[in-house]
Parts: C-alpha cells; structure tokens; sequence
C-alpha cells in the first residue's frame, strides 16, 4: 500500500467532510451531502484497505480506516439524521419553534412549566422522527464491527484506541461512590440560587437554565465575550491566522457548538449560537481551546497527527480554556470580579454535574456497545444509571440521541484528568497569571506542535512522569480522595 497516497486522500476526505460539517450545522445550508463525499473517496474505507492498514498502517489511520468502514456504510441514515433535524419543528403553545433553536430558548427561559413543555415537546419530535434513523446506523454499526472480526463495538473500539474501558469504567465507578455523600450539598446551593428550589423539584428539563446561571450575568456581559477571549490570546502571544470566529445566530445553527478543522492549521473553525452570559463565556473558550490547538499544528505533521488519534488531548486543551472563565485570578484580571466566591461554587456543582453524567454515560455505553442480546432493555438501564448519578428522574426518551459514535465520552472523560495536570503545571512554572505569560503560551505551542502522535496517558507520562487517573478530579473538586 502507498501510505503516502493514502494519506493524501484520508486528509482530502476529512477536509471535505469538515467543510460540510461547517456549513450545515452553522446554519448556512440545508443539505448535509455526505454521502458524495463517502464515495469519492470510497477506496479508503474498502475491506482490502482496511486489512492492509491494519498489516502495516499506524495505529490511527488502521482507526480512521475502520471508523470510515462504518461511516461510509450508515452514511444514509446520518445525513438523513442532520436534513430531519435542521427542518424539524416542534409546537409549543401555537407556536411552532425550529427544533435546534427550541434548545437555546429553554436555556432561557425562566418559567419552569415551560421548559418542561418544551423538554416533552422536543423529546416526543426526536423519538418520532430520529430515533429510528439512530436505531437503524446503531444495529448497523454492531453488525460491521462483527463482519470485521470483532466480537462487539465495545472490543473493536478498545483495541483501535489502545484505551481499557473497563479499567476507566472502574476509575469511574469510584469516582461515583466518592462523590455520593457530598453531591447533593455541593449542588444544593447553587441550585436554589439559579431556579429557586432544590432537588426536591429538579428535574432534566431545568440543566440547561441551571447551566446557563442567570444570576450571573452581570459578571459576564454579553459586550466584553469576545473582547475578553481577545485579550486572554493577546497576553499569551497567541494569534494564529487560520481560526475563524463564527458567532453570528441562526435559525437552523446547532445549539451544540463546535470546532471545525477544515484544513490543519489554515482554516479551523469555532462555532456558537449565543445562548448568553456565563455560558456563551464556557463555550467560547472551550472552542477556543480546541482552535487554538488545531492552528498551531505544523502543516509538515502526517495528517493522522493532525486530525486524528486520541481526541482526549484536544478535549484537555479545550478543558484547559473553558476553566479559565471561573479562574479567580482570571476573574480580576479580565472582567474585574473582586469576590469570585459564588462563580467558583456554581463553576464547581456544574462540573460535579457533568463529571457524575459522564461516569455514568460510560457504564451505560459500555453495556450498549457490548453485543447485547437486545437493545430494548438497555432504555431503562441508560434512564436508571443517570437518574442513579444525578438524582432526578432522568428520562429514558434520550437513550439513542445521548450517544456519540465510538466512545467519545472516553475522550472527554479522560481530557478531564488530563486537563488538571496541565494547569497544575503552567501554576507551577509561571504563576497564578499565567494567561498573562508569553512564556506560558509558548509552552502550550510546544505541545500543540505535536498534534496528537500521542495518547493522552503517555503525553501526561512524558510531561510529569504521572499516571492518568479520573481520580485526580477528586482533588481538583477539593473532595477527599
């Protein structure tokens, strides 16, 4: 196999992918034409190009290679997925809301009973007309695996990533038995601040306006979201000319943003619909994060460094920014809060939160993805483990569209940990300032040279010689270990 051949194509394929990915789900087209795509370059994902990458390719294109096996096999049935959502509706009072838009008026929306209707109303749309197009790509996507050689996705995924499920599962697990005690007092308070009840009330249709956090607006004002990401690149000496901001608001914009790396490093998008305060401030930097990362890889790379492999070290960096917007020294510094105390409480029960979902998402993947003998069952089983997690009565209408494709939730579960040890890290050599620090950025640089020729544990073992576990955000939470 011509290797270099084939590198060219697969960088060709994602960048056409991306483009399409872009522009769709920004909002600027309605057709989501994947399925040209997959058979222009149907050569790369064919069963002979597969068995010989796996003779002699690297680990993350014999990845890629299976991954595009079965993207290209359910490409149907994704981009019929992405057209239904772009045009679907849903009725709420008369009124008729875009489906996608539906979710950044919930997360403004102060009257309780509302978001509920809207939660029931967009739950009943994706049931009815996405759910079976999801059910469709997943027993799809299980038999490919098996035609593969594989006994189940969740095998398939472990070997081609090199990542033991079962022992993250396991880290995760402690992880929910560490937290149990305290989740509910650390949540409580913020809780009430934001919705004005506790658990006693709380339920699924509330997250999004808890998130958002209303009461803090006045700390993050719309005028200075922008200007502040501007300044916090500024002060690191960070102004690559291939990330392109994309914040205007669509109707048909995806409420979930994203980071589009078109052509690595000369054309990365980051993309929001504007949800507004604290969480427009997450969300950006968060993107940013992972913009930042994708323009300052050197285009002389192998393109699998470049938009491959193990995503937990985008996802770190992208963790890395997103934390700075509750850091109180980047508080004072760049929005002038001298008294941080209620954005580090809310800052600190949202992550509880989300650390305590994931750790449940993944136990609930991992039986999905295990060949089971029946899908049927696990809906109550993926209802069961996040309502066990969260404490509320978690619905099981999401148990298909709550799934990203090859265990993503790993990545992110594991870019958590990661995350904590890199800012440990810049704390230590350049100070509680050291958003402020081109020496700082200079060593962000250093690692984003490296694309992602690494695995998240064995970049972690290169910096500080530490063992990744999702134990260290015990710590970082200030939780006993």
């Amino acid at each position: 196999m011509n290797l270099t051949a084939y590198r060219d194509d697969a960088e060709e394929f994602v960048s056409s992918l991306d483009r399409e990915y872009y522009r769709h789900f920004a909002g600027l087209q309605d057709e989501f034409d994947i399925e040209t795509i997959y058979e222009r370059h149907a050569e790369l994902f064919s069963r002979d190009s597969v068995q010989r990458l796996r003779e002699e390719g690297t680990t993350q294109l014999v990845e890629f290679a299976v991954h595009g096996f079965i993207g290209r096999a359910t490409k149907e049935e994704s981009a019929e997925l992405a057209r239904r959502e772009a045009a679907l509706e849903i009725e709420l009072e008369g009124e008729q809301l875009p489906f996608r838009q539906s979710a950044v008026i919930q997360a403004n929306e102060r009257d309780p009973e509302r978001r509920a209707a809207i939660e029931t109303a967009r739950l009943d749309a994706a049931e009815r007309e996405l759910d079976p197009l999801l059910r469709e790509a997943l027993e799809r996507s299980h038999a490919l695996a098996k035609e593969l050689g594989w006994p189940s996705m969740r095998a398939m995924c472990e070997e081609l990533s090199g990542i033991d499920l079962g022992a993250l599962e396991s880290q995760t697990s402690a992880f929910l038995d560490s937290t149990e005690s305290t989740y509910e007092e650390i949540v409580s308070g913020p809780l009430e601040t934001e919705l004005g009840y506790g658990f006693d009330r709380f339920q699924r249709a509330d997250m999004a306006y808890f998130f958002r956090a209303p009461s803090l607006d006045g700390v993050y004002p719309d005028a200075r979201l922008l200007e502040s990401l501007e300044q916090t690149l500024s002060g690191l000496h960070l102004d690559p000319p291939g990330v392109i901001l994309d914040v205007d608001q669509r109707p048909k914009k995806t409420p979930r943003a994203f980071c589009a790396p078109v052509r690595v490093p000369d054309e990365v998008y980051l993309v929001i619909a504007r949800r507004g305060g604290r969480d427009d401030y997450e969300t950006l930097f968060h993107e940013a994060g992972h913009a930042q990362h994708f323009a300052h890889m050197p285009g002389s790379l192998p393109m699998e460094y470049r938009y491959l492999g193990d995503n937990s070290i985008t996802e770190s960096f992208a963790f890395l920014f997103q934390h700075l917007t509750a850091d109180p020294a980047w508080l004072r510094t760049r929005l002038d809060i001298q008294e941080p105390a209620a954005i580090e409480r809310q800052f600190r029960a949202v992550k509880l939160v989300f650390l305590r979902r994931y750790a449940a998402k993944l136990a609930y993947e991992l039986e999905l993805q295990a060949a089971p003998a029946a899908l049927d069952p696990l809906r109550e089983v993926y209802a069961r483990r996040l309502s066990d997690a969260l404490h509320i009565e978690w619905p099981s209408a999401s148990w298909l569209s709550d799934v990203d494709p090859f265990f993503y939730a790993a990545a992110y579960i594991r870019a958590w940990a990661l995350e904590t040890h890199v800012r440990r890290l810049l704390h230590e050599r350049f100070g509680e300032l050291w958003f402020e620090e081109p020496e700082a950025g200079e060593f962000l640089i250093d690692l984003w040279r490296q694309g992602q020729s690494m695995r998240g544990d064995e970049l972690l073992r290169e910096l500080t010689g530490a063992e990744l576990d999702f134990g260290a955000l015990l710590d970082d939470l200030k939780l006993v270990a």
